[in-house]
């Protein structure tokens, strides 16, 4: 399974990458929103790992222009933020994000949600 990472952070993009190798999954990575915005549309992966604050695009403007295209609308999309407030949390969700994680978080969960993800979308994912 292809899973997109995209965290402005190396040192999370490492730590995540790391995790969802050593689960058995490809992984490509994005270090700004437009990057990942880019990649996101050239080769859909199966699950994207998306940071809310990046430059370029926040995550919030990522979702927002990936549901726009066909290939995209329905990607599973799992947010990273180091803010829990109850605005940004149900502004993600409203956006169509599927998970939400506040950081720092367990990379054990993420793992677990991301495998959830890849489990709901079935064998055509």
């Amino acid at each position: 399974m292809l899973i997109l990472v995209a965290d402005d952070s190396p040192a999370v993009r490492r730590m995540v990458t790391a995790r969802l190798i050593a689960d058995g999954h490809e992984v490509t990575e994005a270090e700004d929103g437009k990057q990942a915005l880019e990649l996101a549309l050239e080769q859909p992966p199966n699950v994207m790992v998306l940071d809310k604050v990046m430059p370029k695009l926040d995550g919030f403007e990522v979702v927002r222009r990936l549901r726009e295209h066909e290939a995209t609308r329905g990607l599973p999309i799992v947010m990273l933020t180091g803010s829990s407030r109850e605005d940004d949390v149900l502004g993600g969700l409203e956006l169509g994000v599927d998970e939400y994680m506040p950081k720092p978080f367990s990379p054990r969960e993420l793992s677990v949600r991301v495998t959830r993800l890849l489990n709901r979308a079935g064998p055509a994912a």
